[in-house]
């Protein structure tokens, strides 16, 4: 019996303690998706490296092409982008291994980052975004 109770004490603190952490950050995946795969070009703050990479923060790019940053995101880009009024020619890689949900993740975090206030995205917008920019060739 008292093992019963234990348990039931046991899982009650773990599934407390889990939502506690997933409403500090509910973002956690994209957060280290981005840390794994983009940090080391758009910084740690999301600003970008001088005249070569764009800056995610506080930008318009992010916040107005849902699709069009996803779409960069699975399939690259060599297109120029401009953000704050600067034009960015750096091709990016794409991450084509990535899943729809892993990118949703990652667009949303990147949408709530240093200031960003974008709102959420759904994986259905996602989704749709992807398969309207999917490759002829795929």
């Amino acid at each position: 019996m008292d093992s019963r109770i234990f348990k039931c004490a046991f899982f009650s603190a773990l599934l407390i303690l889990t939502a506690i952490s997933c409403q500090d950050n509910p973002f956690t995946q994209g957060e280290r998706l981005y840390d794994h795969l983009c940090a080391n070009c758009h910084m740690d703050t999301g600003e970008g490296l001088q005249n070569l990479i764009p800056p995610l923060a506080g930008s318009e790019f992010v916040r107005d092409n849902v699709s069009g940053a996803a779409c960069i995101i699975r399939y690259g880009t060599s297109d120029t982008i401009t953000v704050a009024g600067r034009v960015f020619q750096q091709p990016m890689a794409g991450n084509p291994d990535l899943t729809e949900f892993e990118i949703a993740n990652l667009v949303n975090y990147i949408r709530h980052a240093w200031g960003n206030e974008y709102g959420f995205v759904k994986l259905d917008e996602i989704k749709a975004g992807l398969e309207a920019c999917r490759p002829a060739s795929e």
